[in-house]
């Protein structure tokens, strides 16, 4: 790991299961001091304590990145207890299981874009001006295959949330990336992650157990975040190498 990651702040949403929760371990072990974030205190306790058995310097703040008041007093209080914000993991996300569009809602479709699209917007902006002052700052966006081609079976409103962050991720290198800001989009293929439980047909078990390892994505996190400065990584698609959006499964077929 270069020097980037000794003693640096890494905010991560979404931190509390799964990709978020993985990323957080991967940039402590890094050197970062975490905060992570997220809608659950129980699930917040639970990570926080995970991760200091584990040896990382960390914080937690329950938090809806949906709530942009919210977003603001927290990058607030990080920023006036830290100093800094060096790194920001946008892992926060959610699908609704109602998602083809003979049963999705108005409702639906807007909790969907809340999280996904609204929420990343919210934090982005929030930290953008600290990062600018310091002349240098790293921002991952988790993103997914479905916003890397279309899924049908992800539903109308995760894939066109998910397809909304490439050009928000593009908007930051273009206008930032001159005063030492960089971001990654990271479009995972098939995580072994609790949301994976939210689809209308849940995955089998033994293919679950072949699907990426959220530190798969986490290590993937960690790389783009402590690269040489004068690298950014754009764009990362990863995926299982036994990779059942090739190979098809009956779970994954969409219903019309």
């Amino acid at each position: 790991m270069t020097d980037r990651s000794n003693g640096r702040l890494a905010w991560i949403t979404g931190g509390a299961t799964g990709i978020g929760l993985a990323a957080a371990h991967a940039l402590g072990a890094a050197g970062f001091k975490v905060v992570i974030s997220g809608r659950r205190a129980e699930e917040l306790a639970k990570a926080e304590a995970a991760l200091k058995k584990s040896g990382v310097a960390v914080q937690s703040r329950q938090l809806d990145v949906a709530d942009a008041a919210a977003v603001q007093a927290s990058t607030d209080a990080i920023l006036a207890e830290h100093g800094c914000l060096d790194a920001l993991v946008l892992s926060a996300g959610t699908n609704v299981p109602d998602r083809a569009w003979k049963n999705l809602t108005p409702d639906g479709f807007s909790k969907v874009t809340a999280i996904n699209l609204n929420g990343v917007a919210y934090c982005v902006a929030a930290a953008l001006p600290a990062m600018r002052k310091a002349g240098a700052g790293s921002i991952v966006v988790i993103s997914s295959w479905a916003g890397w081609r279309f899924l049908p079976f992800t539903g109308a409103a995760y894939g066109a949330t998910k397809m909304g962050l490439a050009p928000l991720v593009e908007s930051i290198n273009y206008e930032e990336g001159h005063l030492g800001i960089r971001a990654t989009l990271i479009c995972p293929g098939e995580v072994a992650t609790p949301i994976l439980r939210s689809r209308p047909v849940p995955p089998p078990e033994q293919d679950i157990a072949r699907m990426l390892q959220p530190e798969d994505v986490g290590a993937a996190v960690a790389y783009a975040v402590t690269a040489p400065a004068r690298v950014c990584i754009n764009e990362l698609v990863i995926s299982p190498s036994w990779n059942r959006i090739y190979l098809g499964a009956d779970d994954l077929a969409a219903k019309r």
